[in-house]
């Protein structure tokens, strides 16, 4: 944005139009300088920051990706050991429940076998 100067009449009539105009002039050519300047300044910084930044993003993809690995290993070993003690526990309660069926049905069948034999002995008699 270019200076606009408004002087006093007392610096125009001491230093005439032509020197207030190089002076005016000097000032614009200052501010674009370092306009200039400034705007180098702020994309070279950004141009580092930008920098920093992608070299920061990609360690922290590195420490992801090695954290993701680590807990999948974790996790496939528990799951394993959780395979193994379920397919344990099922065995357990398979011959319990076998056990079980065994205590249950033997005596039963012992008692029906025995009444059968007891009626079968009361009709002989008669």
């Amino acid at each position: 944005m270019p200076v606009t100067a408004k002087l006093s009449k007392k610096f125009y009539e001491r230093f005439g139009e032509d020197v207030t105009n190089e002076l005016v002039n000097w000032f614009n050519a200052v501010d674009a300088t370092y306009r200039t300047d400034l705007r180098e300044l702020n994309e070279t910084n950004f141009a580092r920051f930008d920098a920093k930044l992608e070299q920061r993003l990609a360690e922290l993809r590195t420490e992801v990706r090695t954290g993701l690995a680590t807990l999948k290993g974790e996790l496939v070993a528990e799951i394993g050991k959780l395979r193994t003690e379920t397919t344990a526990a099922i065995a357990h309660a398979q011959s319990t429940t076998v056990k079980w069926m065994f205590e249950f049905w033997a005596p039963t069948a012992v008692g029906i076998v025995l009444t059968g034999v007891g009626v079968v002995a009361l009709l002989l008699r008669h």
